[in-house]
């Protein structure tokens, strides 16, 4: 076990009391609600992270790649929602899993998608399960609650050999708000819709026992959760600097960050050069079109303190431009952060930084370190 001053950098660090806070905040709040919760690991795609969610008290997974439902069947873990729309393609392999004994749930949106579905079980003579995905809010995928279709893919999975398990959805466009008042409003959009899915299809005469909704955002806002029997929800692991701006996590919150060291400056510009760029923080500029921008990520001490007004401004593939957020040039750069200093950045979007590391270094509240593996793959 290395300690942190040793790491070689850039090196993904999780803080694991913080994630640990965050993982009992969502799950009680999910309990409180009277809802069970499944959490989406593919921010993580690390083993221990999830073994740490279900001892909290989830109850199956989702996942966005059948190479995380496999990595996770074989680590134990049986109840899965594969929440990407199936491509036929694919369906063998889901068969495979199934056939092994996991519980996987496959989903779809259109008549051509609960074809092949049905086709492939009537075909093989077995009844794959598959959800109908929901679009509450034009964000994505899906089919709105009230649509024709949303009957005619029910009937076409019922009636062709596969089993009609339910609906889910994601509200997907509660990351473009920062209100408490518009994300209530956004999570029972999201809920009305759903259920009200559910509830055609059960008018109909088809069945529709699950009634799956989430997104980090709706799940922490959602007041009241009636008819739902399931929320789904990911980053709120880790958190990261767009759920900061959201506004449903403070910077402290953030149990992700990377730890960089800095190989040089350019102090007539005021920048200080560290090691980690895009191949370490990923390309994904979310704050962009929020309120506030932190254009690669937020800069802090080797112990994790936010240095207020300095951010990753800029990122090349293996270097990264620290200086003052607003454009004015510290003169000072070179004093401030000299060259070998340590400094951990905060990132936009915890899914895609984490997936530029084959292994997370999980900070114990006692600081010791251990190497935690992630999955890779599809």
């Amino acid at each position: 076990m290395t300690p942190i001053p040793d790491l070689p950098t850039p090196a993904a660090l999780i803080d694991v009391p913080c994630m640990q806070h965050n993982i009992a905040r969502m799950q009680q709040r999910m309990e409180a609600l009277g809802v069970k919760f499944r959490p989406h690991v593919k921010t993580s795609k690390s083993l221990p992270v999830v073994q740490a969610q279900m001892a909290a008290g989830a109850r199956g997974i989702t996942v966005s790649t059948l190479k995380e439902a496999e990595q996770f069947f074989a680590a134990g873990i049986a109840d899965i929602l594969y929440a990407v729309a199936i491509a036929p393609a694919k369906l063998p392999q889901v068969l495979q899993l199934r056939r092994q004994g996991c519980d996987l749930k496959i989903i779809t949106d259109s008549a051509a998608g609960a074809r092949a579905i049905a086709g492939f079980c009537a075909e093989q003579g077995e009844a794959l399960e598959a959800w109908i995905e929901i679009d509450v809010d034009g964000h994505r995928s899906g089919i709105p609650p009230e649509a024709d279709a949303l009957l005619e893919v029910g009937r076409i999975l019922h009636e062709g050999g596969a089993l009609l398990g339910g609906v889910m959805a994601h509200a997907g466009s509660s990351y473009a708000h920062d209100e408490p008042e518009a994300l209530r409003a956004i999570a029972e959009q999201e809920r009305s819709g759903t259920v009200r899915a559910a509830e055609r299809l059960r008018l109909a005469g088809l069945p529709c026992p699950a009634v799956s909704v989430g997104s980090t955002p709706t799940a922490l806002s959602a007041v009241d959760l009636h008819g739902v029997t399931e929320v789904r929800a990911g980053v709120y692991v880790f958190f990261d600097l767009v759920m900061h701006n959201v506004g449903v996590c403070a910077a402290s919150d953030i149990a992700l960050s990377v730890l960089t060291t800095v190989i040089g400056h350019q102090e007539e510009k005021g920048w200080a050069i560290v090691d980690a760029g895009w191949m370490a923080m990923s390309g994904d500029r979310g704050t962009k079109q929020q309120k506030h921008d932190f254009h690669y990520g937020q800069v802090c001490t080797e112990t994790g303190e936010p240095v207020a007004g300095y951010v990753l401004a800029a990122a090349n593939q293996e270097h990264g431009i620290v200086c003052r957020e607003q454009g004015e040039v510290d003169r000072e750069i070179a004093t401030r952060f000299p060259l070998g200093t340590r400094l951990r950045i905060l990132p936009n979007h915890a899914c895609a930084t984490a997936a530029q590391f084959p292994e997370y270094h999980a900070v114990l509240a006692g600081g010791e370190v251990q190497a935690w593996p992630r999955f890779y793959g599809w």
